[in-house]
This record gives C-alpha cells, structure tokens and sequence, in this order.
C-alpha cells in the first residue's frame, strides 16, 4: 500500500498510501538538537478523557502542519537542479500544502523518534498541528505489493508504543494502519488478532492524549455497517473517530455519505477524509489514474459540518501508486504525473 522509500527502500501498493521520500531529510547534528527535539513543555490539546468530545478546531489547533523537508519538497529541489522548471513547480505548489508523515519500520528505532521529534518541533514553532500515519502492522497490505509490517504483534504493539510515546504531550493526530480494516473482506486469517491488536494500539494512544483515527476504507469498499463492526471491535470508543478515501479518487460527497453512515452505526464518531487526488474523482484505477487532479486545499471543518473533522492530503500526491500508467515504481517521485494533477486541479 505504501512505498517504503523514506528508508531509501522501494515497494509496491494497492492503493499505494506512500508518503513517497526519495531521499530521506536531512537530519541534525545530533539527537538533542534544537532541530530534532520537540520542545519540553506540553502542547497537547487532548486529554484520554477529551478526545472524543474536544471540537475539531481544538484536535487540530492552529491548522495543519506543513513538513518542511516532505518528499514534494525533496522533489522540486531536485528537478529545479536538473532544470526541469515546470516539474519542479508542480512539486512545489504540492509541497507547499500540509501532507500527512508516515511512519513505519523503514526507520529503525532512533530514526523514528528523530522524525517524530524533528516534525513535532517544526509544528510546535509554527503553533500547527502535525498528523501521522502508522504503517507497521502484521500482515500489512493482506500479502500485496506492500506486505511486509512487524514480525508479530507483540512487536508491533511494541513500536505502536514507542510512537505513543513520542507524541505523549504533544499536539498531533494518528491515523492508525491504513486498510487495516477493510483489508479484513479479502484477508480473513487476519480477523483472529487484527481488530484485537489495533484496539490495543488505539488504547496506547489514548492513554498518550493523541487523538487516533482508525481505517473506515472508502464508500466503495465495505458497507457501513459491517465496517461499523469492525471499528467498534477495534476499540473505536476510544479513537477520535476514523478515516476515509486515503490514496483513493472518490468525491468528497460520495465519501461524506458513506461517512456519516459509518458514524450513525458508531455512536457519532467523527471522521476525516483524504482528498489528496480526489479532484476529479474516481477515473476507473486506483494506480496513477489517468486524468486524476488534485483535491481541495487540506482544512478542517469549522461548526456545522456535522461529523467531519478535516479534509486532509494523507496520499501524497505526485508518489507514483506502482508501474502502471507509466509510473515508477510505488513511493518514487513521478514527475509528469503529479504536474498533471497540479494542472487537473479542482
């Protein structure tokens, strides 16, 4: 589902939920520094008892944050140097919008509180707020182009940990384990120990103060009840609530509908949606559709917008989905495809 190249690795995806780097960002010069470490005082806006009742300007205080060093941002560096002008534009009209960070065991363990740490303290200094996305689990991508995750679950549920941990006191959002559960349809074996492990991850999140979002698959996946199931048994009364679209095309009112039906069957979980590439909606592929654009500019919900959070860039638009649609393979910057998306824009 993801590529793995912000450890330098490549792999392919289903729906390719890469977060993309080429090149890893440059890290500081050690641990301790200003640039790494997240500042001491507590940022958080939440609180284990607050998180489901707080209000989405308050989950998501001060707006989102932008990564300074995000794979868009490597990418116009490196096109501008190859004097690739209209490319380089492309990437940076993109990296200049807040891209979800994702997180998974291409980083060893110092390198994924470095990143952590580096993000927390960027988005602290600017009063944003920061969202991740969890990417490790057993069984990841039900054996697809980006299997592979932690050895077992008491491994995950240990890594899980490290990045509760990280984020304790901070101000920042979890999406945990994309296609987690909507994997559950096509992967069977899973369901044993899947929704039980995410639920104790979502549980170490909450202990942590951090706002979870768990997998609610798209409008064109699992029926909302059943995917109701799934999230109550993954431990969603202690979650924010649960995420839709993520590297998919689907419209924001297809995704709403389907949304607010999955929150209705949930006692009223909020949710967000990805609308990183959702512009045009679905195109008949999910692998570097032809003729896809852009989503709108990421936000979040302001009051009356019943249970949706934010709409945010959990994809990173311009992260080739695989070679398909003459793409490279999943996570490698494709060049021409994400100046076509900037200039299908809606």
């Amino acid at each position: 589902m993801i590529d793995l190249a912000r450890a330098g690795v490549v792999a392919g995806a289903v729906v390719a939920l890469a977060a993309g780097l080429v090149v890893a960002p440059p890290a500081s010069s050690s641990p301790g520094s200003a640039a790494e470490a997240a500042a001491p005082r507590t940022t958080a806006t939440t609180t284990s008892s607050t998180i489901r009742s707080a209000s989405a300007a308050t989950v998501f205080k001060g707006g989102l944050h932008v990564e300074q060093y995000g794979p868009a941002a490597t990418a116009a560096t490196q096109l501008a140097a190859q004097g690739r002008t209209a490319d380089a534009a492309a990437a940076r009209t993109i990296a200049a919008q807040p891209i979800a960070i994702w997180l998974g065991s291409w980083y060893d363990d110092a390198m994924l509180v470095k990143v952590i740490q580096r993000n927390l303290a960027a988005a602290e200094a600017k009063g944003t707020t920061p969202v991740f996305v969890t990417y490790d689990i057993p069984g990841r991508d039900c054996g697809g182009h980006s299997a592979g995750g932690a050895a077992s679950d008491a491994a995950y549920l240990a890594w899980n940990q490290k990045v509760a941990t990280a984020l304790a006191g901070h101000r920042a959002v979890v999406l945990v384990e994309p296609d987690s559960l909507g994997h559950l349809s096509s992967c069977p074996a899973l369901t044993a120990t899947r929704t039980a492990t995410i639920a104790s991850a979502v549980a170490a999140f909450s202990r942590a103060g951090v706002p979870a979002y768990l997998d609610g698959g798209n409008s064109n996946w699992v029926k909302p009840a059943d995917m109701a199931v799934r999230l109550k048994a993954a431990g969603i009364d202690k979650a924010r609530g649960f995420y839709t679209n993520v590297a998919n095309y689907y419209t924001v009112d297809q995704e709403r509908a389907y949304a607010d039906a999955v929150s209705a069957a949930t006692g009223g979980a909020r949710y967000v949606i990805d609308v990183s590439r959702n512009g045009r909606g679905w195109k008949g592929t999910w692998c570097n559709a032809p003729g896809a654009g852009l989503g709108q500019t990421p936000r979040v919900a302001t009051s009356g917008t019943g249970a949706l959070d934010a709409l945010l860039w959990v994809k990173t638009p311009g992260a080739s989905d695989g070679t398909c649609n003459g793409g490279p393979a999943a996570g490698v910057w494709f060049p021409s495809y994400a100046t076509a998306l900037v200039a299908n824009r809606r």
